[in-house]
């Protein structure tokens, strides 16, 4: 099994939480650990991939407000 599905299995087994708030404190530790792992790594790629499923989920929790924030 390659990388990135084992990335990927992971990240659907994890659902990500409804609350902007908990995602923003996750949207930045992820951030440090992407920002700690040595460049070309897979930690860093694996924290890039998990810092967009942050930023989607956040975009869709703000785009459902009313009014959006988008």
């Amino acid at each position: 099994m390659s990388k990135k599905s084992e990335a990927e299995a992971h990240a659907e087994a994890v659902a990500l939480p409804e609350d902007r708030a908990a995602l923003l404190d996750m949207h930045q530790a992820a951030r440090r650990r992407r920002d700690a792992a040595p460049l070309l790594s897979d930690a860093r790629a694996e924290a890039a991939f998990e810092i967009e499923r942050i930023e989607i989920q956040i975009a869709r929790i703000e785009r459902a407000m009313d009014p959006p924030l988008v």
